[in-house]
């Protein structure tokens, strides 16, 4: 007995609507990329340091300036003698000892500085700056980082499920197939062996099924961890890899591979910034610098009880405190060359960088380029194997093929569709890694809102 071939379309068809159309679970969530990122952006113990890490160069800077005002300090001691000093002096020939102090010294006051002519002072505020801007950029790069890998596990998860869908179908053809060859062989108008040979084939795409549960689960565990949120609640994509394609071919045809917004370029460039300003600053090191002081203190002398007949008398200074660096063995100047040196290795190394970037942003349009050629390739092979696959059912019906024939390309049908959706995911992964490279943060999805330099 053969199949028609509008049965098994019509079993394909319903096998994929069993899929998409089954219950979901009450804690299950349907977000979009965007959403996703969204909450990865709040979420995320990583970008939650990064943020943290410039609000820590912040009150840095605020330490540095709060070093041009005025320090001011108290101190107080109090003194107990326990045996007065002897003093011997000659006097007419004759040696006269007595003893000198008090029982008791009581001293306390304020003290207060302030710089007025501090060169290094002045330059480490504008190094705080260069800091600042560097843990900026840190924070930045770990969102595109965090985005980046956002993007990967939600196309990831999106490809384990449509696969999955594809697998399911032909499980479910197959599984079909077997039930009615073995009704037939029951009803003794089939062979054992057609019924042995259809339920080999449900065994050997039974393993299949299984391993693509087990992928969307990991997808879905992997993408929970990024976003920071509870193990127990299941996530789902709002769309498939199939709608995907009809907004994703601009890309290619955008252009836009300028290096300025790359977050490594930006980092050894603020890192170039810095050890210029290091090295003015060590520059300063032989610059004289200037304070204020003024001191004010109360001190009281007295024998006896240490707490009675306590006379406090005032006396108080002010003056310039100027200090001129002339001889330190040389650890000036190689604190400055080191620092030189420095530089000439920042340079060095943007140079290879840039070059690095130029190559990786070359080699990533041509992997972009290549998978838009084998999407279109892979969509051509997927109509030609659906097409086969109607020719072969209907050879089936007519006796003029094997059953074997028609699982082989219910296979090839099933292969071509994996492929063509494994290309899609391609291309995605490839531009996302592309926008991250670039620093593109608006074709990440990340939000104006949550931009560290805003």
């Amino acid at each position: 007995m053969r199949f028609n071939s509008s049965i098994l379309t019509s079993l394909l068809c319903a096998g994929i609507s069993f899929v998409t159309a089954a219950q979901t679970p009450a804690d299950t969530l349907r977000l979009s990329r965007e959403e996703c990122v969204a909450i990865a952006l709040q979420e995320s113990p990583t970008v939650k340091v990064a943020d943290l890490e410039v609000k820590r160069m912040d009150y840095s800077k605020k330490e540095v300036l709060a070093s041009l005002f005025p320090s001011i300090d108290f101190s107080g001691a109090y003194q107990r003698s326990i045996e007065l000093q002897t003093v011997s002096m000659n006097m007419g020939g004759q040696s006269q000892q007595f003893k000198m102090g008090t029982d008791n010294v009581w001293n306390f006051g304020f003290s207060a500085a302030m710089p007025l002519v501090n060169a290094s002072l002045w330059k480490s505020i504008s190094l705080s700056d260069t800091q600042i801007l560097q843990s900026l950029e840190n924070a930045r790069a770990s969102r595109l980082d965090m985005v980046n890998g956002i993007n990967q596990a939600y196309y990831a998860l999106m490809l384990a499920i449509d696969s999955r869908e594809v697998i399911k179908a032909n499980y479910d053809l197959a599984k079909f197939n077997a039930d009615i060859y073995k009704k037939q062989f029951e009803a003794g108008t089939a062979s054992e062996y057609d019924v042995l040979r259809s339920s080999v084939q449900v065994t050997n795409i039974e393993p299949e099924l299984l391993q693509a549960d087990i992928a969307v689960k990991q997808c879905q565990l992997q993408l929970k961890v990024l976003m920071g949120m509870d193990a127990e609640v299941t996530v789902m994509p709002t769309i498939d890899l199939r709608d995907m394609k009809r907004e994703m071919y601009g890309y290619a045809l955008d252009g836009d591979r300028t290096l300025s917004r790359n977050t490594s370029l930006r980092s050894i460039d603020l890192s170039h910034k810095l050890a210029e300003q290091n090295v003015t600053l060590q520059k300063m090191a032989w610059v004289p610098s200037l304070a204020a002081t003024f001191n004010i203190n109360w001190n009281a002398m007295s024998n006896g009880n240490a707490l009675k007949n306590q006379i406090f008398n005032p006396y108080s200074t002010v003056g310039l405190a100027l200090q001129v660096p002339i001889f330190s063995g040389g650890s000036k100047l190689q604190k400055l060359r080191q620092a030189q040196v420095q530089v000439k290795e920042i340079e060095l190394q943007r140079e290879n960088l840039v070059n690095s970037l130029n190559m990786q942003v070359d080699l990533a349009l041509d992997n972009i380029d290549r998978q838009v050629r084998q999407i279109n390739s892979s969509e051509s092979g997927m109509v030609q194997a659906a097409k086969a696959l109607e020719i072969m059912q209907k050879s089936f019906e007519i006796g003029a093929a094997t059953y074997l024939d028609l699982r082989d390309s219910e296979m090839a049908n099933t292969s071509a569709q994996l492929a063509y959706l494994q290309s899609i995911y391609n291309y995605l992964i490839s531009t996302s890694e592309l926008d991250t490279l670039l620093g593109k943060e608006e074709a990440l999805g990340i939000p104006s809102e949550s931009s560290p330099a805003k």
